[in-house]
Order: structure tokens, then sequence, then C-alpha cells
């Protein structure tokens, strides 16, 4: 569905809760939004991740406001709201939380409304919720409170040094307010003075719903005391109330198991997300820095000559999930499918090689267990000799190959993608030896390669690295690794679980 305009009229502006900073909490009518901009214009506190879902041509412009540095002054991001839409562009206002929650959502609707600007307003997921409950406090609870109320911390400038009643709030069950860290000390002895007792339970949430997110609790009396020496700074949620009590038995998410660990997957961009994706689920802070690109290598005339005599072949072997995706790329564009396969019987390089395959519906003949040549080879001894089609990478092993040869077979080897390392590979990630994370992860040789050539040699041994893999592990230790865990297959389960061990220990 597309919302687009056409570009003599005057454009629509969206403004699109982001919601609190864990980008699955994007509404799913947000995510649609964003997919159809031209222009997104986009909060502090929401989250980069939600970027990536605009298209690749659309204008995006950073419009982020903290407590002492603004991007863009309120009133010029009314300005540019209003312009880009009299641009006749389709205008995403990306705000963090919910648009009309403590977020000046109602001031630029407001100004679009004056100057005859349409405009529509999408809910978003408030952190006045979310936060407190990734820190495990429900805001009500029967037994413990049958209210609450929502505040801000700081008010516009100008205002009256207090324009809160806090006689009343102090008699409200549960006491919810944002943007108020600076403030603590102050929100503290208002409430107090205005009878709320000094033990009654509090807590402060830094960086609610992502893995950055910190919480402490303690009787307000000693809260300010206690978020100063834990460091809690903005962005921060206050809650104050008997519900606080619960966070020791309901606070979830800082006890998953990879909670707040910072691991760096350095598989090439487009394989990166299933194990990214996997460790974010368990509360890892994931950074993709790919430090392998996978080139397929085109024109090629032999490939194109040996998939004209497939079924000349008795036996098709691939080595990696690259080397089945290129091949069956190569099948397609050359007008063939599943068919042409049905002559020699295929072999894979472990289970992960296979995944490609049975995407499309292609069944191995022989998938071992390992993604090791020895592996294969053991499965292939019995086979009688033949004439066998590899197709592979530029850079491999020769261990297979020769083999193969020595066992009989007529082997026809064609390269079909070469392997780009280290510093030949863009990133805006910066790995910085002297701060590492917690994990890197390693799933191939090629990419401890391509780490070493990011990381200084006398650095490398305080990288503590998963590898995928003996032959991973081998490349990762010579390159001078310290290599904390080896996963026991090739596929993404596994090594999630091995990662999990090595960060979270047996008990997690």
């Amino acid at each position: 569905m597309s919302e687009k305009v056409a570009p003599d009229a005057v454009g629509t502006v969206w403004l699109v809760g982001a919601g609190p900073g864990d980008p699955g909490l994007l509404t799913v009518r947000g995510a649609e939004l964003l997919r159809n901009a031209e222009v997104v214009v986009y909060d502090h506190l929401a989250s980069p991740e939600l970027l990536g879902l605009a298209p690749r041509d659309a204008e995006i412009v950073y419009v982020g406001k903290s407590a002492s540095n603004h991007a863009l002054p309120q009133e010029g991001i009314n300005d540019l709201l209003v312009e880009k839409a009299k641009e006749g562009k389709n205008v995403v206002r990306l705000k963090g939380g919910d648009p009309y929650v403590f977020g000046r959502g109602g001031e630029e609707a407001l100004r679009l409304r004056e100057e005859k600007v349409p405009f529509r307003v999408i809910p978003g997921v408030s952190s006045t919720v979310a936060a407190a409950c990734y820190a495990g406090i429900p805001l009500t609870h029967r037994d413990l409170s049958s209210q609450a109320v929502l505040v801000t911390g700081h008010e516009k400038s100008g205002k009256a040094e207090s324009v809160h009643d806090w006689d009343a709030l102090a008699r409200i069950g549960t006491f919810v307010s944002v943007m108020g860290s600076a403030r603590l000390p102050d929100i503290r002895d208002s409430l107090i003075k205005a009878g709320k007792d000094p033990l009654t339970p509090a807590a402060m949430v830094e960086w609610g719903t992502t893995p950055r997110q910190r919480s402490v609790a303690g009787p307000l009396s000693d809260l300010p005391e206690i978020a100063r020496e834990a460091g809690i700074g903005a962005p921060a949620l206050l809650v104050v109330g008997d519900v606080v009590r619960l966070r020791d038995k309901l606070n979830w998410f800082e006890n998953l198991p990879l909670f707040g660990k910072k691991i760096v997957v350095t598989r090439t961009r487009e394989q990166a997300g299933a194990l990214s994706e996997a460790l974010k689920k368990l509360g890892a802070l994931v950074l993709e820095r790919p430090v392998i690109k996978v080139r397929e290598i085109h024109p090629n005339p032999a490939l194109d000559s040996a998939l004209s005599r497939l079924g000349e072949f008795d036996l098709l072997i691939l080595t990696s999930p690259n080397g089945a995706s290129f091949f069956l790329k190569a099948l397609f564009e050359k007008g063939l499918d599943a068919r042409a396969m049905a002559g020699p019987k295929l072999a894979v390089m472990g289970p992960g090689t296979a995944l490609p395959l049975k995407e499309k519906g292609i069944i191995p003949d022989i998938v071992p267990e390992t993604h090791l040549a020895e592996g294969l080879l053991e499965a292939l001894k019995d086979l009688a000799p033949g004439k066998v089609l590899l197709p592979r990478a530029r850079e491999t092993r020769d261990v297979l190959s020769v083999t193969l040869k020595e066992r009989g077979h007529s082997l026809e080897e064609i390269p079909v993608y070469e392997t780009l390392t280290g510093r030949d590979v863009p990133s805006d990630v910066v790995l910085d030896p002297d701060d590492p994370p917690d994990l890197v992860t390693l799933t191939s040789a090629s990419c401890a390669k391509g780490l070493a050539a990011l990381i200084e040699k006398d650095k490398r041994p305080f990288v503590k690295t998963v590898s995928i893999g003996p032959v991973t592990t081998g490349a990762a230790l010579d390159e001078g690794f310290a290599v904390a865990g080896e996963a026991e297959t090739s596929l993404i389960p596994d090594l999630v679980l091995e990662i999990i061990r090595v960060l979270a220990g047996p008990g997690a």
C-alpha cells in the first residue's frame, strides 16, 4: 500500500510513535508508513535501526534533542515539517515513545494545522509504560495500586518553578516521572514534604527496553543517592509506589541470558540477520561489523558451460551456503530449475549448506553432520569414481579436491565467488581493541582473517571469540585471537547455544 502523493500537491506529515527504544515495539502501521516515506525526520530517542525500513532514496534528517544538546530547536523542526510537506513530500516524523505523551507531538500538529498541511498521528508505545514493564514494574496492580499518574520532570522554560500539585500527586498509588533524572532530589523532597512515606519503594530505569537498560531501586528517601552512585542518567524513568516491590520477581528483561552483553557479528551484511536477531532476543547488544564481503564471479563462462552439461556429472558438491546460493542463482538465470539437478547425486558440506537448497525444495542426498571437508570425504568414501562438479570459493582449502582426485574422481572445479576481507569491507561500526566487546562471532576462516586485518597483532589476544567449527577455530588461533568456544555444528542455533555457554554460564 502506497501513501505517496503527487509531486504538485501538499504532502502529508505522519507523526509516528517510534516506541521506547526496542525496535520490535514499533507498530505495524508505523513500519508500513516508514517503508513508503520520502522524508524521515527522527528523534534522539527513536531507534536508528528503524531507519532501515525507509526506502534507500528517502531523505533522512536527524533533529534529536537531549537535555543539553538540541540538533534543531523545536521551532526549527516545525518549520522543517512544513517545508518538506509543501514540497509535496510524504513525511514521517519519527518520535520516540508516543507523539502525544511528553513528545511535543501536539505542538507540531498545531503548527501543521495552522499551515494547512495534512497530518495524521500514529500512536506509539510510551516509554512511561514500556520502560517500567521491561524493568519488571507493573504500573498498576489490584493488590498494590489502582491509580497511576504521569508527570514530566522538567517544564517549558519560563514556567513557574513548580507547576505540580504535590499534595495531590503524593496521594496517588503510583507516581511516574519522565525526563527528571537531573531533578530527582527535588522530586524526592517534594513528594516527602507533601506526605509521601520516605520508605515508599522507588526505582529508576535508564534506557528502558534497550540492551543498555539499567535499573536501581530503594526507598524513596535514598533513591537519588542510589541512582547517583550507579551512574544512572538520562533518559530515565522514575517510578514511586508499592508496585516497585514486584521488580525482584518480574524483572524478566534484565534476567535474559545475554542481557547487556556487547557482541560483534562479523558475517556478511546479507547473512548477519538471523544470528543478530537470535542474539537480540536474548538481550544482547549486537553490533554488525562485516569483516568479509562475498562477491559473485560474473560473467562465469566455465559455470555456464557446466550448467549446460549438468546431466553428464555423477556428483555435484556444494561446500558452503554462499556457494549453494550462487550456484542456484546461476542455474535459474540460465532458465533452468531444480529438474536440471536430477542427474547427479547431490552432496553438501554440513547442514548449513543444505539450508539454501531446502528453501528451494531441493533435498541433498548426502549431508554430513559437520561443516568440514573431512566429514564430507568420510561420507563419500564408498562412492565409485566418477565425474564430479565442484563449484566453490576462489580461495579454499585443497583437502577436498586433492583427496577426490586421489580416489580416482574426475574433478571439474569452478570458482563461483570470491571473498573480500578486512578494510576492503565498508562498515559504520568501528572496532576498538582498547574497549573490546564481550564477544566476537566468527563463522568462517575468512571472517577470522578479515577480523585480523582490522586489529593490531598485539591486541588480538584480548579479543574473545566464538567460532563455528574447528577450521574457523584454527584460523582464529593462527591469527592470534582468543577462542573461548566452538559451536558443535555450523547451524546458527548451535552457535547461539555456545555463545550463551561462554557468556552466561551453564546455568543460564
